[in-house]
């Protein structure tokens, strides 16, 4: 059992380093408090190899390892938070199920795009009343000649209102086998938003509206039944979320440590003050924790071995850490750490909305415990 990383992931962890430090730093605060999505980002983390990871060679990606996009996030992240969203959409998610089960015609019209950092695409999956409870969405696909009409509508949908094209999750049919998916243009007709409003984040979203929208049948992702394909996809995205929670958690933990070494009060530095050391030592153990449970989800989930348990764990541990330990950072740095002149309450803010987002910790909570007992517990009331 080898717990580092071997001499090719060291390399590449360093080289994104040093291009986030190059093109990255500068800008840095500005660009965590700017709702529009980072199209300069985008396009240059293209050029240099960044987006796609996750990708086959086949379909225009690098075809790296989910461990290479998870180190890709951790070197971004050091640098410039906001950024390591750009390598979450580019690796993970909708995109990695597009390429995934989509054909060819729907990889040369979209893929290429997203790949190229010119488009990003969005995953409609919650609805107003299916949140947790996913497999209660009510967003229809009725046959409409060789397409399907589609009728319904998503909220909370990350990159919603400027993304190129929209993942759906549809029902065709009553019941989990009736879930499937649709490739939906946002320019097509009857697609529409309402107003913007902003998490806690600052990042925006829109209620996103079908009506009656006609989606043909070269633009239909997964049928009836595709619904565990969906999910098994989906899993694997909250590989992508632990690790901007522990990214960020471990932000504000050096942001906070570079405070302590050099802020002093009552004559003294505040690393000298035992409370403090104690603070910096609970911090320091649930980031190495953090990493162990992160970096045993992903390496199995390369190898073969996608474990829901393992994710499960890893995401409900880190998305927790992160958000302790930058709200820990935040009271060490007083003043400074709670003002938008650092980004230490930006990295508490979004590590906030990831314990609800992408499977909420209760929810996690749940699906460890059907794994400790071997069976499953259905949060419906009886019959």
């Amino acid at each position: 059992m080898n717990f580092q990383l071997t001499p090719d992931q060291q390399s590449f962890k360093d080289s994104v380093t040093r291009f986030a430090k190059r093109h990255l730093a500068e800008g840095a605060v500005a660009r965590a408090h700017e709702p529009a999505y980072p199209w300069d980002i985008s396009r240059l983390m293209a050029d240099n190899g960044l987006l796609g990871i996750t990708i086959a060679q086949a379909d225009g990606g690098q075809g790296g390892s989910l461990m290479d996009a998870v180190l890709a996030i951790e070197a971004i992240a050091a640098v410039c938070p906001r950024s390591a969203d750009v390598i979450q959409a580019g690796s993970f998610g909708a995109i990695r199920v597009l390429a995934e089960y989509g054909t060819e015609q729907q990889k040369d019209r979209f893929l290429k795009r997203l790949l190229a950092g010119e488009g990003v695409i969005s995953v409609g999956m919650t609805e107003p009343e299916a949140g947790s409870a996913v497999t209660d969405l009510q967003t229809t696909a009725t046959p409409d000649g060789d397409g399907f009409r589609i009728n319904g509508s998503k909220v909370f949908t990350t990159h919603a209102w400027y993304a190129d094209v929209i993942l759906a999750y549809v029902r065709y049919g009553p019941g989990v086998n009736g879930i499937g998916s649709v490739l939906i243009d946002t320019k097509s007709e009857g697609v529409r938003f309402g107003n913007r409003t902003a998490f806690l984040s600052g990042e925006e979203w829109a209620t996103t509206y079908f009506d009656n929208v006609y989606v043909a049948p070269e633009n239909v992702l997964l049928r009836e039944g595709g619904f565990r394909k969906q999910i098994a996809g989906f899993n694997v995205e909250r590989i992508g979320n632990t690790t901007r929670s522990l990214a960020l958690g471990r932000y504000a933990f050096e942001a906070a440590r570079d405070w302590a070494v050099q802020r002093r009060q009552f004559g003294r530095l505040l690393a000298e003050f035992q409370g403090l050391q104690w603070k910096f030592a609970d911090m320091k153990v649930k980031l190495d924790a953090g990493q162990l449970l992160l970096y045993r989800a992903a390496t199995n989930a390369d190898a073969g071995f996608p474990s829901p348990d393992e994710t499960s764990i890893a995401k409900a541990f880190c998305n927790q850490a992160g958000f302790d330990i930058a709200n820990e950072a935040i009271q060490i740095m007083g003043g400074m750490g709670y003002s938008q002149d650092s980004l230490v309450e930006y990295c508490m803010r979004r590590c906030r909305g990831w314990m609800i987002a992408g499977g909420s910790i209760e929810i996690l909570k749940n699906r460890i415990a059907e794994g400790v007992f071997e069976r499953s517990f259905s949060q419906r009331p009886q019959a």
